[in-house]
């Protein structure tokens, strides 16, 4: 099945190996985006948790949408899920080894963040107030 993305840039003359890593780097991105998938990786990195630990580690995620996220991980073969036939039954999820060097890139990520949060707000408000003050001119006639 081809994407629309996939058919517009194979009009483009783009090579279909190509059109196959625009499309998969495209899908990780918007994956690793996710704002549920980003914390869900940070929670599993300091160890392997069961789901009612991570869930109430993975600050305002419904058990549906950890569940989701937790589904699409393993899929991509980022985190394991270790179903352990006890009773009550046993659940828990790690990071694999392409999981772990997600972290750590991610890692790199929000220690950028933290350095330049100070910048970064600065520029937001100066921003807003210029915004604000930009649209409270009224327009010439």
């Amino acid at each position: 099945m081809t994407s629309i993305l996939g058919a517009e840039l194979a009009q483009r003359g783009v090579a279909p190996d190509c059109i196959r890593t625009i499309e998969l780097v495209r899908d990780v991105l918007a994956r690793v985006g996710d704002k549920w998938t980003l914390l869900t990786i940070t929670a599993l990195a300091s160890g392997p948790l069961r789901f009612t630990a991570l869930h109430e580690q993975v600050a305002g995620v419904s058990q549906r949408m950890l569940g989701q996220t937790l589904r699409a991980l393993n899929r991509d073969g980022l985190v394991t899920r270790t179903a352990y036939p006890e009773v009550p039954p046993r659940v828990v999820y790690a990071l694999t080894p392409l999981g772990r060097s997600l972290s750590e890139a991610v890692g790199g990520l929000v220690h950028w963040v933290r350095d330049h949060q100070s910048d970064i707000v600065r520029n937001r408000d100066e921003f807003d107030r210029t915004s604000t003050a930009n649209n409270a001119t009224p327009p010439r006639a």
